[in-house]
């Protein structure tokens, strides 16, 4: 298996995008084709022959997709549905999303119906594809985008199996949607030098995050998370900050360095993550955090249950189940599905108490202080994510509040310096903002290419400095 964050993948992405690079230029259909291959061949060396799974899902899908499209035909307007056509987009939803639930999903279903009735059904060997969320999302969102007619563009199988293999993807998102990057594929063959040092900028960014603060601080957070109880309420509340880093910075590293892949060979995807950390609320974390998720929650859930064009009651109903069932998405076991209930209750109470919270003052210190609060809820939300079983993430809680002590603080940092600064500095560049970021990004750009290779050169110097001998995969490989 190739991961972004080892060098074998590199050297091999790098003699692809030479070839890549020349196939672009002169056939359209040959890069096409070129893309192709290189991504079933990524996924085959992910997943073995599951791989089949991906082109059979993308038939399924486009084949779909040019059967809905064609009740479109002849209307200018706005579509409207009758019951047939309602009936052939649920079939179609169904006959794509059950790969993903029999893969993920049968076993937590057995072993659910074991502890509630008492049975004794034996768990099935089943592996689980890596990705398969990922394009079954983006599959979904495709057929119903085709039926919405929010997506008319006429694509060709081939360009269809390009989107949904596309590697950058392929393995943990972002989910994109069709609009996004099929029109792209049709874009004149020249890429910009700009797009091209922006890649750069973004990949040296996401190896940062991922190889160097992430794996390093990861050690140390697993050690608590697997036996809270032998560590100090200080230790404690240190291993849960420090996870709600390594969470942050091992997913949106991993979204940095695929989106920078995909600018490196002249597409542009849309931001993952905005600086989530410094939201004042769920709400905004939420518009934050995994942003093609959330959207593709927002707009293939919520809304369609209503979302909050309803009662109170129902909106908060809404926001509930939204959230247990991209609880549920992140994993097959209770723990994701409270994590889940817990956001969701946080979004309610948020929104129940909006209209009182609107008439606080709009300054720095009240700001300040909901942007605390929010970490805090999130962090403890973080444990349950983390946690083996409600058991243990309580003791873990309870273990840093009632034997928390401050006296450790000088000990701990003289013993860990490095998991310290490590810690602290996305926390810090949370303060930067989006903002302040492109900027960085756009100075990075203008820099001569000496000094972007210097730069370069010193990112990898400090990967390899901290790089360590228990190198974790992508958390969000697992999803």
């Amino acid at each position: 298996m190739l991961l972004f964050s080892d060098i074998t993948f590199w050297l091999v992405f790098i003699f692809f995008l030479a070839i890549y690079a020349f196939v672009r230029r002169y056939s359209r259909m040959g890069m096409v084709l070129y893309v192709i291959a290189f991504s079933l061949l990524f996924f085959y060396l992910a997943n073995g022959w599951l791989m089949l799974l991906l082109p059979a899902v993308a038939l399924v899908t486009w084949s779909s997709g040019r059967v809905l499209a064609g009740i479109h035909k002849g209307s200018d307007s706005a579509p409207t549905h009758n019951w047939k056509d309602r009936l052939m987009l649920a079939v179609a939803v169904i006959v794509i999303l059950s790969p993903l639930l029999y893969f993920k999903y049968t076993n937590f279903f057995l072993s659910s119906l074991n502890s509630i009735i008492a049975s004794n059904f034996s768990l099935l060997k089943i592996a689980l594809p890596i990705g398969i969320s990922f394009f079954t999302f983006q599959a979904i969102s495709y057929v119903v985008d085709v039926y919405r007619g929010r997506f008319t563009m006429k694509v060709s199988f081939l360009e269809f199996l390009f989107y949904l293999s596309f590697f950058p993807l392929l393995l943990a998102g972002p989910i994109t949607r069709a609009q996004t990057l099929l029109p792209q594929i049709r874009k004149p063959a020249k890429v910009s030098e700009r797009c091209l040092y922006m890649g750069l900028w973004l990949v040296m960014i996401g190896l940062l995050k991922k190889c160097v603060i992430a794996d390093y601080i990861a050690q140390y957070n697993d050690w608590v998370f697997s036996s809270p109880l032998t560590y100090s309420g200080f230790e404690c509340m240190m291993g849960i900050l420090g996870y709600t880093v390594q969470i942050y910075c091992d997913f949106s590293g991993y979204s940095d360095i695929s989106i920078g892949i995909a600018a490196l060979m002249g597409f542009h995807l849309l931001d993952n993550f905005s600086f989530p950390y410094s939201a004042p609320n769920p709400s905004e974390f939420w518009h934050r955090w995994h942003i093609s998720l959330s959207t593709w929650f927002r707009d293939y859930v919520y809304i369609p249950l209503g979302g909050n064009r309803c009662s109170h009651a129902r909106t908060y109903f809404n926001n509930i189940i939204t959230m247990l069932v991209a609880g549920l998405w992140h994993g097959s076991t209770w723990m994701f599905v409270l994590w889940g209930g817990i956001h969701g209750l946080g979004l309610v109470i948020h929104k129940a108490f909006k209209p009182w919270l609107n008439r606080l003052p709009d300054n720095r210190w009240v700001n300040g202080i909901s942007i605390v609060l929010t970490f805090f809820f999130v962090a403890i939300a973080w444990v349950f994510f983390r946690s083996e079983s409600v058991a243990s993430a309580c003791q873990l809680l309870s273990r840093s509040v009632t034997d928390f002590d401050i006296a450790y603080l000088i000990p701990f940092v003289k013993a860990r310096p490095w998991w310290c600064v490590l810690t602290i500095i996305p926390l810090v560049a949370q303060a930067v903002g989006r903002r302040g970021f492109l900027r960085l990004q756009s100075r990075f750009i203008l820099l001569s290419w000496i000094v972007k290779l210097l730069l370069f050169l010193l990112a990898v110097q400090v990967i390899l400095q901290f790089q360590t001998s228990n190198v974790q995969p992508f958390i969000y490989y697992q999803f």
